[in-house]
């Protein structure tokens, strides 16, 4: 629970940052990642709470440093590293919340990955989409190193 609300926090704070320096598919993009994680995360929180979990409400230092980088970064570069990003996030979370959807534990844990699933592949999908058409514009295609 405290990585995929740590993941769920990066992603709409980075969301918003797109939204604001993005072109406009990845303003688009960052737009649907505050749009579909606040709500999922307000209800990881609430399950949380239910679970006696305490939840940072802070980035950690690691996805602090990501915002801080990308914060300086403009045009083309700002949303191929953005991208990269989002890429890399998605993989590890679809992977994450499928272990746990199958194999996890605590039912109420198990349903609440088994119901954000979809929403992950969907996002994993668009932001692969979004990848490639880039790549195939002539725009430097993101590196993603696991």
């Amino acid at each position: 629970m405290t990585e995929a609300a740590q993941g769920g926090l990066a992603e709409v704070q980075l969301g918003q940052l797109a939204s604001k320096r993005g072109s406009n598919k990845v303003k688009q993009y960052g737009q649907r990642m505050v749009r579909d994680h606040t709500p999922v995360n307000n209800q990881l929180k609430k399950l949380a709470a239910k679970k006696g979990v305490k939840l940072s409400t802070s980035l950690d230092s690691t996805n602090k440093q990501v915002k801080d980088s990308l914060s300086k970064l403009s045009g083309a570069t700002f949303d191929r590293e953005y991208l990269n990003q989002m890429l890399q996030d998605h993989q590890k979370d679809v992977s994450a919340f499928q272990t746990e959807a199958q194999q996890g534990q605590d039912p109420d844990v198990k349903a609440f990955a088994a119901k954000t699933l979809p929403t992950l592949q969907e996002h994993l999908q668009q932001v692969s989409s979004l990848v490639n058409s880039a790549s195939s514009n002539g725009t430097p295609t993101p590196t993603t190193t696991p």
